[in-house]
């Protein structure tokens, strides 16, 4: 979004006029910048490289007899009961998500790196937690946090626990948000697969930088369709059918700034031909049958189902049994991506490619609660930008007819870092041995071995999870979770709270501090550890907000409701 820098000291001045204004003048002026700045050519056709362009390499094999075609997918702010195999689904049916569990393994305790998008992606990218090089935050292009703050100020919640703004955040230069990300020193799942002989490709959302060699094609994709907005469509689209949440102040600031475009390796934006979710999924397939001769690793990083609630009219109309407008738009977007898995799947088939493919499905983060969908999470509290359960457990599906079992499940906690050790140790390929690699192979967990045997322990003794105020690590049994909020300057430190659960009893609805307090010293000690081995942070936290963790943004706080904090 790099219209973005050209509009800074605008929007600052704009803000710096006090309370004045309400927020209708605020987005306004928000909405006339960006039209300013943006520039969106017309369509453009890509032709996807294939294997006859390739020079120099070694013969290509058949696809049984070369290493395995490596496909990633990625939803984004997915929340758990959206996948209609995990419980009542009362929105939209999943057949096709559900068919990579029925044909594969399903990690049951699967969580991601953290409960927002952009240091989930980084740990995904890298194999190792974001913190160990300084990706902890995730990185906001400027007037987010401002904007957002002072609308969610002017909104009537008095139970709401105040947000606190970070007296260091101005050191954090507003006009370099594309030049936040992963640093390029790190070596990124492509990086590593292209370095042994795979074709590299990217479809869709990245957050990871896109200046200063962080941007994908510059971080080992030699192929890269940019999501260089958030639109699925065009405002004024009779095609697409939008909701918008008058109570989110993220989703009213999204509305005003966002544009429906896309770039291919670094160049200029450009309008895609369709719904975005079904252009990424025509793209996917076009790489599918142009790599059909060689090994390749296709990153399909979907945007669906992250606000804005935006989706196609065919999608919306064949849910007419959901009344309730949101929802309804909602589930659609989720029938279009489930759409897409299937339509993957049977390009991967029509190739003969699906017997040798490793194909896994995961979301970046658990369901938000500002879309307005109590349910979206359940059965487990909390929301994205909480590191309870609906914050970070999220669906994880593998699938490779030629190594993995059908239809198992693998019940011990598993993590977003061992993906890139589980294609590592598909392809062939040497993990980095310069760093610590958090992540582990886990094919090595649900494979039977020559005896017929499977490894029964779990593939990690804790699991670590950072969001500044937010802390939380489990075992294979218990989970504390830590909300400690800053004390800004010259005011009463804010209270620290801590919850202990027992994840194998009554989950995240009973805490056990009181009674296991040596359980918790235990767990508090192996974060203390673990944070006294990461990196500082690469910039400063903007704010911190409290959420509720148990009721979604359209509901009313009450006042036994409890609230996590959670730094940017």
């Amino acid at each position: 979004m790099k219209w973005f820098s050209g509009i800074t000291l605008t929007l600052v001045a704009i803000l710096g006029t006090g309370w004045m204004f309400r927020a209708e003048f605020v987005l306004f002026g928000v909405a006339q910048m960006r039209s300013a700045y943006v520039d969106i050519g017309p369509t453009i056709e890509i032709e996807w490289s294939t294997g006859a362009d390739s020079q120099g390499l070694p013969p290509v094999k058949g696809p049984t007899d070369r290493p395995p075609n490596i496909v990633l997918i990625v939803a984004d702010d997915m929340g758990w009961n959206d996948i209609s195999m995990n419980g009542p689904n009362p929105t939209a049916q999943t057949p096709n998500i559900d068919a990579l569990a029925t044909e594969g393994v399903t990690f049951s305790q699967a969580y991601a790196a953290h409960a927002s998008c952009a240091p989930s992606r980084a740990a995904l990218m890298s194999g190792r937690y974001g913190t160990r090089f300084g990706f902890e935050f995730t990185p906001t292009p400027p007037g987010f946090e401002p904007v957002t703050g002072m609308l969610s100020a002017m909104m009537d919640r008095p139970l709401r626990p105040p947000a606190f703004t970070n007296p260091n955040a101005a050191t954090l230069d507003s006009f370099e948000f594309a030049g936040l990300g992963m640093p390029p020193s790190e070596i990124t799942l492509a990086e590593m697969l292209a370095d042994h002989g795979y074709h590299t490709a990217h479809i869709g959302k990245w957050h990871l930088g896109e200046e200063n060699g962080m941007a994908p094609h510059d971080q080992g994709f030699a192929e890269s369709i940019l999501m260089a907005s958030g639109l699925y469509g065009r405002r004024d689209d009779e095609d697409v059918i939008q909701a918008r949440q008058e109570f989110d102040p993220i989703d009213r600031f999204l509305w005003r700034i966002l544009d429906f475009a896309a770039s291919f390796n670094g160049g200029p934006w450009f309008e895609p031909p369709k719904y975005l979710t079904d252009y990424y999924t025509d793209e996917a397939v076009k790489v599918i049958e142009a790599n059909k001769d060689r090994p390749f690793f296709l990153y399909l990083a979907h945007w669906a189902p992250h606000t804005p609630l935006q989706a196609s009219r065919e999608d919306y109309e064949a849910l007419s049994h959901i009344e309730l407008h949101r929802e309804r738009v909602y589930a659609a977007m989720i029938r279009s991506l489930d759409r897409g898995v299937g339509q993957v799947m049977e390009a991967l088939k029509a190739n003969g490619l699906d017997e040798n493919t490793l194909v896994i499905f995961t979301s970046d983060n658990g369901g938000a609660g500002y879309i307005g969908l109590p349910n979206v999470n359940a059965p487990y509290r909390g929301w994205k930008s909480t590191l309870f359960e609906g914050g970070i457990r999220v669906p994880f599906l593998a699938r490779w007819p030629a190594k993995l079992p059908a239809g198992e499940t693998f019940d011990a906690p598993v993590h977003h870092v061992d993906i890139y050790a589980t294609a590592a140790a598909a392809a062939g390929a040497d993990m980095p041995a310069d760093r610590v690699m958090d992540g582990v192979d886990l094919t090595a967990y649900v494979t039977p071995s020559v005896t017929g045997s499977k490894p029964m322990d779990s593939p990690h003794e804790y699991l670590f999870f950072s969001g500044g105020a937010a802390q939380a690590v489990r075992d294979e049994r218990w989970k504390l979770v830590v909300s400690a909020p800053p004390s800004p300057a010259g005011t009463p430190q804010p209270p620290r709270k801590e919850w202990l659960f027992d994840l194998t009893a009554e989950g995240e609805r009973v805490d056990l501090l009181a009674e296991h307090p040596q359980v918790a010293g235990r767990l508090r000690g192996a974060l203390e550890a673990h944070n006294a081995a990461q990196a500082e942070p690469l910039w400063p936290w903007i704010t911190t907000k409290a959420t509720n963790i148990d009721r979604d943004l359209s509901q009313e706080d009450q006042p036994e409701d409890e609230f996590a904090y959670m730094s940017n």
